[in-house]
């Protein structure tokens, strides 16, 4: 018998569990087949064989379900259809549903290759310049804080590392403290919930936040969207941050603010940290966690920060020590590229000036897809629903109401890809699309369950 009528033999006796055989032969030595290692020696004129199958240390690994917004981008790249629309991620595009790279930008980083820039390793907490003028940015250069060194600021990985760095921040430090998020939010922070959304309204539940929030233990940290929520682009107005305040300092709660979109919801930076500034104003100790994903279109750059502001500088520093501390074995230092030019724009008055016209231009065109998206599905839909609700967002994002199964509509008939929560990009929306969309949420809407 040759040897490979051995490996025959021994295919049709592989199993999971290590088998062994024996058969007429003067042959010996080891084989592969497939995963599996073939051992085979002569003893007293037998052949003695065992396969042995190897099974990876890493079998008890389960595939993990594709990203609820990243995932949409790759189903949408995958259609062939010519009507597409990619409503998932939440990242600007022009009137021709391009990227767009602001001018400012260019011009930031073109300072950068005049200058020789290197590209050496920064500090643990950042880069000193992006780090003073983000904090000036959210507060005010003029707010007591600031002057008084209240505020430790730590250069973060964009929205998503600052608001870990925060989060680690209180596991170490306040162990056992609550943490509440809105209802819904985005999908990253695992904590208990706060009742924000109402689908009867499509708007705010501005009496179960509030009640939630007074029921919560003293101390508890409340995690807030400065400006443009996500996912509902619902926000509260400056008399319901008010007495969100009031009973969040009642009760000796901590207000965690997420800031992701200043300047890019309303055109105005300093409209869009009014709630964060709200809070300092009455002395209240906060953190903040902040990107320039949206307001600068950095979102490759990953660049960000964690502040703290606190009741005083010896407090503040310790603080900032800490939070390094932190950042040391998750990332060592944080990159310098997106840091520069933040930097870079806030630093230098005329392009700090276009920056904030390129912002108005962006923020307007959200605004434009908005109301003829508005117009479009009020003309079309003659059922008497109130729509209004869709003015009444803000950002670049609106939550349609739509269910899941309504949304699965949007996406298999209308190849119109969005998260299963309802919620749209309208930075993903060109005003040449909205009759199209208005199509597609009036039939999902009145013909889905």
């Amino acid at each position: 018998m040759a040897s490979s009528s051995v490996l025959s033999v021994a295919a049709q006796c592989v199993s999971r569990n290590a088998s062994s055989l024996s058969i007429n032969e003067t042959h010996k030595g080891k084989a592969k087949l497939g995963g599996s290692t073939l051992r085979f020696s002569k003893s007293s004129g037998r052949i003695s064989m065992t396969v042995a199958v190897n099974v990876s240390r890493f079998e008890g690994i389960p595939m993990a379900p594709p990203d609820p917004i990243l995932g949409v981008s790759e189903a949408f790249r995958a259609d062939t259809s010519d009507a597409k629309l990619n409503l998932g991620v939440g990242a600007y595009r022009t009137e021709e549903l391009q990227p767009y790279v602001l001018n400012v930008v260019k011009k930031a980083e073109n300072l950068m290759l005049e200058r020789g820039d290197n590209k050496e390793y920064l500090p643990i907490e950042g880069l000193a310049a992006f780090n003073k003028a983000t904090a000036e940015l959210l507060l005010g250069a003029d707010n007591p804080a600031i002057k008084e060194q209240r505020v430790a600021t730590v250069q973060g990985l964009s929205g998503t590392g600052s608001l870990r760095l925060g989060a680690a921040l209180i596991e170490r430090y306040f162990p056992g403290a609550k943490v509440l998020i809105s209802a819904p939010t985005w999908g990253v922070v695992p904590w208990s919930e706060y009742r924000y959304y109402d689908p009867r309204t499509v708007g705010l539940d501005f009496e179960g936040m509030i009640e939630d929030i007074k029921a919560a233990p003293e101390g508890t940290f409340v995690l807030l969207h400065g400006c443009a929520h996500n996912p509902t682009g619902i926000d509260p107005t400056l008399e319901q941050w008010e007495k969100i305040a009031d009973v969040i300092q009642q009760k000796n709660h901590i207000p965690f603010f997420d800031v992701a979109y200043q300047g890019f919801a309303s055109g105005s930076l300093d409209e869009d940290a009014a709630s964060v500034r709200l809070f300092v104003a009455r002395g209240m100790e906060v953190l903040v966690a902040q990107s320039y994903s949206k307001n600068l279109g950095l979102y490759a750059e990953r660049i960000g920060a964690m502040n703290v502001i606190s009741s005083s500088s010896e407090s503040a520093t310790r603080v900032k020590s800490q939070l390094k501390r932190l950042a040391r074995p998750m990332y060592s230092n944080p990159p310098v590229h997106g840091a520069k030019i933040v930097a870079n724009v806030v630093g230098t008055p005329a392009l700090f000036d276009e920056w904030k016209a390129e912002m108005e231009m962006m923020a307007g065109r959200i605004k434009n897809v908005r109301q003829k998206l508005y117009d479009s599905i009020s003309s079309k839909d003659k059922s008497g629903k109130d729509w209004s609700f869709i003015l009444k967002q803000i950002g670049m994002f609106s939550y349609t109401g739509l269910n899941k199964n309504q949304s699965d509509n949007m996406t298999n008939k209308w190849h119109v890809y969005m998260t299963k929560d309802g919620r749209i990009s309208l930075a993903g929306l060109s005003l040449a699309k909205c009759e199209y969309l208005a199509d597609a949420i009036i039939d999902s809407f009145h013909n889905v369950s």
